[in-house]
C-alpha cells in the first residue's frame, strides 16, 4: 500500500555512515511505492532537510556525530508532527531504547531487518502504527510502563475527581457538589476523602491549596 493519498511513500534516511545510507537507499529503491527524498549524515543536515522536504517517514540512526538520535527525533516531532520517525539503529541498549520512545520515536528496528519487513514497516508507520523490532520489545514496554507510572505521579488525581476538587475549590458543600453533578451526596464524600487521601492533604481547604499551586484544577 502506498500512502493514503496514492502518491508514493517519502523517506528521509539519516546514518553517519555513507555505506549504510547507500545500502538503504539501494534496498529501498526496489519498492515502487517508496521514495527516497534525501539522505543525511549529522542530525542538524537531518532537521534542514526534513523541513525542506517534509518526508512521511524518517529512517534515524540513534547515534550521531553532532546531536543524539533522541534529541533530533525530539525535534522532529515537535516541529513536524506529521512526519513518523523510527529508529534504525545497531544499538539495543536498555537506556537508549528509552531515551528513543520519550523522544517520540513511532518505531524502533535494528540494522539487521531484511527488505521486505523494512518495506512492511514503512507502510504501518504511514497507517499511524507503531514498529518495534522484537528484540527490543521488552525494552519498549518497559519505557511505556514507566511513562505512565511518571505521569500518574504527576497528575495523581483523575478527571472525574479534578471535577469535584475545582469545587471543593469553589466553597461549594457536599450537598452541593451532589446537586451540580448528579451524583449522590455519599458518592462525593468518598471522591473527597479519595482526594484528601491522594494529596496528603489536612482537610478540604489544603486539598484545594496544592491542587491549585501544582496545575491540576
Amino acid at each position: 500500500m502506498a500512502h493514503p493519498t496514492g502518491r508514493r511513500i517519502r523517506l528521509l534516511i539519516v546514518d553517519d555512515h555513507e555505506m549504510v545510507r547507500t545500502g538503504l537507499r539501494a534496498m529501498l529503491a526496489a519498492d515502487p511505492e517508496l521514495e527516497v527524498v534525501a539522505d543525511a549524515a549529522t542530525g542538524a543536515r537531518a532537521i534542514t532537510l526534513a523541513r525542506v522536504h517534509r518526508p512521511d517517514v524518517v529512517l534515524l540512526d540513534a547515534r550521531l556525530p553532532d546531536l543524539s538520535g533522541p534529541d533530533v527525533c525530539r525535534h522532529l516531532c515537535q516541529e513536524l508532527p506529521e512526519v513518523a520517525v523510527v529508529m534504525l539503529t545497531t544499538f539495543s541498549d536498555d537506556d537508549l531504547v528509552r531515551r528513543c520512545i520519550r523522544a517520540g520515536a513511532r518505531g524502533y528496528l535494528l540494522k539487521d531487518v531484511e527488505r521486505l519487513d523494512l518495506g512492511r514497516s514503512i507502510r504501518a508507520l504511514v497507517r499511524g502504527e507503531a514498529v518495534i523490532d522484537p528484540k527490543v520489545a521488552p525494552m519498549v514496554l518497559a519505557a511505556a510502563r514507566q511513562a505512565m507510572d511518571a505521569a500518574q505521579q504527576e497528575q495523581p488525581l483523575n478527571d472525574r475527581q479534578r471535577e469535584v476538587l475545582q469545587l471543593v475549590a469553589e466553597g461549594l458543600s457536599n450537598r452541593e457538589i451532589a446537586e451540580r453533578t448528579h451524583l449522590s451526596e455519599y458518592t462525593v464524600k468518598g471522591y473527597v476523602e479519595e482526594i484528601l487521601e491522594r494529596l496528603g492533604a489536612r482537610n478540604r481547604v489544603h486539598a484545594a491549596i496544592l491542587a491549585t499551586k501544582r496545575g491540576w484544577i
